[in-house]
């Protein structure tokens, strides 16, 4: 009888990184754990995927030649390995960087340098198929028009949660108790507009990058230039239908799963 035989398989892990030392380093700590395969270049990474399909794959991010999200981009776009969960690995300190990783399907991240234990642990939670919430993404739409309230709440209750509010001064405080993943803010209305509202919403850290969609009957070249230049994302023209607002919001579902992933490990990194 094999001395493997009846055990259950190592899992496999293939390590991406240019500099030598760090690819040991890091497959000495994991060898006694998966069975771990290393690459020092997107050209030896795809080559070895022709014989070895990982259970993940920890990527570097800073590598000359193609850096690890020109790596991350076309795994994602080969039907044969976009199954395969990323885990980036970098030294840096910008979060742009990383939330485009995860912008464009890495899992999580590991800044350099680590401990051993939190590698392993990174790496179990996604073996072991650890999903992120699932809960519905969170709208927030904001006009002083209550029929026009009530027609984006029955377009788009059935997918998202929708919370509406008439009156825009009260924006800020509702913040503090709900986090939404999309903003749709009427242009023209009394007090605060929505050119008004756009910085103080860009003004809470968790809301830098939220999507915003302007609604406005106004649809004038200077005021959708005006309106992206302080920070929105997007606009419709009203009155809005329904199917065309459904569409405009579906578009944004990525940004809605980079959301719930960057306050994942938001929260997950803090506690560590």
């Amino acid at each position: 009888m094999m001395e493997n035989e009846g055990k259950t398989p190592l899992k496999k892990i293939i390590v991406i990184d240019d500099v030598a030392l760090q690819l040991d380093s890091i497959k000495s700590r994991l060898q006694h754990r998966y069975e771990v395969f290393t690459a020092q270049s997107a050209a030896k990474l795809f080559a070895l995927l022709v014989n070895v399909i990982p259970d993940i794959i920890l990527l570097d991010i800073n590598m000359p030649d193609k850096d690890g999200l020109e790596v991350l981009k076309m795994l994602q776009e080969d039907k044969a390995y976009a199954h395969i969960p990323v885990i980036l690995l970098t030294g840096s300190a910008d979060m742009d960087i990383i939330y485009k990783g995860i912008e464009l399907g890495a899992l999580d991240y590991v800044k350099k340098p680590f401990k051993s234990e939190y590698l392993f642990r990174c790496i179990e939670k996604h073996l072991n198929a650890e999903k992120l919430p699932e809960t519905q993404p969170i709208i927030l739409s904001v006009d002083d028009t209550p029929a026009t309230l009530q027609s984006i709440f029955n377009a788009l209750c059935d997918t998202y949660r929708v919370y509406t509010l008439p009156f825009p001064d009260k924006v800020m405080d509702l913040l503090k108790s709900i986090t939404p993943n999309l903003f749709l803010l009427d242009y023209n209305m009394p007090g605060l507009t929505g050119f008004d509202l756009v910085p103080m919403i860009r003004s809470f850290p968790e809301h830098k990058r939220t999507p915003i969609i302007f609604l406005t009957s106004e649809g004038t070249l200077n005021n959708i230039s005006e309106a992206i230049r302080l920070g929105a994302s997007d606009f419709l023209i009203k009155p809005v239908n329904d199917e065309a607002l459904r569409n405009k919001v579906a578009g944004y579902e990525a940004s809605f799963i980079a959301q719930r992933r960057m306050e994942y490990f938001r929260l997950h990194h803090e506690s560590v």
